[in-house]
């Protein structure tokens, strides 16, 4: 008897709204084509801790998916499959499993070997990774062993290079656009100055968008340091000139003032990046000692990734699950899914790790104002990347 061909689908990183839908979509379609999905649970850390025949050991890592599992799924956030930052092309010696270290080994270890063996040993045809630019440079990694992947790009930064869209995005823009509305209700009743740091490592874009549709008075994004005085500067004008004598700015965590260093702490992760965050703190002490305003500071933080989808997110994330299936039914991989000038397409794994997606300053940016400057928007993506 002919097995099913079947399928496994994680999600690694940060948990982003559209991650179940996205999951659920492959389940359903897999279902109609005849295909078998298996859920694997925390990311690449269910591959990297797999040992070849024992599944009492490999059960808390392993999730079959059928219609019952997946039926309801789509209507929470995060990612019932759970996620972690493993890097299998990275592993520190503390982190690895002893059943996978094998004499002489050198670290951190590159265990793709051992993840291409836990595949094959589960009978996997394909996997689809769901992730951000670290855990689909995993994927690009394990692709160039020949095993296949049709990957699905999510990230509430956007930032994944090779498309205008992640998952995640939308409803990240739009939780944080209510949050300012709201915020100005105690920042404006209190005569403050509000400073509201979002996500974003590297790219701004999050910040960039959410500022310009919220209205702000400044926005601080990564890709550009700043002048701590003419920001408090620009700021005291901003509270002066409102008739309800307040002013609100947002900040990158990322952001870094002129000739100074990101703000992170604790132990770097798998993938070399230490936790983000205290610049917007930072800046609000110092806005206040130079603009002699009281202020009022809020991280929005992981409230940019909490709750269900919106309706974009959902319509993207069951796109680029269908489109990924597609692929896969078809006999192709080594693809990441993505949208390009409003159309979905699929772009080489490998492309992810070719470039890097920043804000276009000279295009969007006012350096010496710091806002947005959004004009001559013809021909341009809805969200403008």
């Amino acid at each position: 008897m002919t097995r099913k061909k079947k399928i496994a689908i994680l999600t690694g990183g940060g948990d982003v709204p559209g991650l179940n839908a996205c999951i659920k979509q492959v389940v359903w379609r897999a279902i109609q084509e005849g295909y078998e999905v298996l859920g694997l649970r925390k990311g690449w850390e269910s591959l990297s801790a797999y040992k070849v025949g024992e599944p009492e050991w490999n059960a808390p890592w392993l999730m079959p998916l059928g219609w019952d599992e997946v039926r309801t799924k789509d209507r929470h956030g995060g990612t019932f499959l759970h996620s972690s930052r493993t890097n299998p092309a990275m592993v520190r010696e503390e982190d690895i499993f002893d059943h996978v270290k094998q004499p002489g080994m050198e670290y951190p270890a590159d265990i793709t070997d051992h993840v291409v063996a836990a595949l094959e040993d589960m009978e996997v045809d394909a996997l689809i990774p769901i992730g951000g630019d670290d855990t689909l440079s995993y994927a690009a990694r394990l692709h160039e062993t020949g095993f296949p992947i049709m990957a699905v790009p999510k990230t509430m930064d956007n930032d994944v290079y090779g498309t205008d869209y992640c998952i995640g995005f939308s409803t990240a823009i739009t939780g944080s656009v209510d949050a300012i509305t709201q915020l100005r209700t105690p920042i404006g009743s209190h005569e403050r100055i509000g400073v509201i740091e979002l996500f974003g490592r590297n790219s701004g874009e999050t910040a960039l968008i959410v500022s310009y549709l919220a209205g702000v008075n400044r926005s601080i994004i990564s890709e550009v340091p700043f002048n701590m005085e003419h920001l408090a500067e620009m700021l005291k004008q901003d509270k002066m000139d409102n008739p309800s004598n307040y002013a609100l700015m947002t900040i990158s965590e990322g952001a870094t003032e002129l000739e100074g260093e990101i703000h992170q702490t604790g132990e770097e992760d798998a993938y070399g990046h230490q936790k983000l965050g205290g610049i917007g703190k930072h800046t609000s002490d110092m806005v206040k000692k130079l603009a002699g305003s009281d202020m009022m500071y809020q991280s929005l933080a992981y409230l940019m990734r909490c709750g269900a989808p919106d309706a974009l997110d959902r319509m993207v994330a069951m796109n680029f699950a269908n489109l990924a299936m597609d692929f896969l039914i078809a006999g192709k991989s080594g693809y990441m899914t993505g949208l390009q000038d409003g159309k979905y397409i699929a772009v080489p794994l490998q492309s992810i790790i070719g470039g890097i997606k920043r804000v276009d300053v000279d295009r969007f940016y006012d350096v010496e104002h710091y806002r947005p400057n959004v004009k001559n928007v013809s021909g341009m993506p809805m969200f403008l990347t």
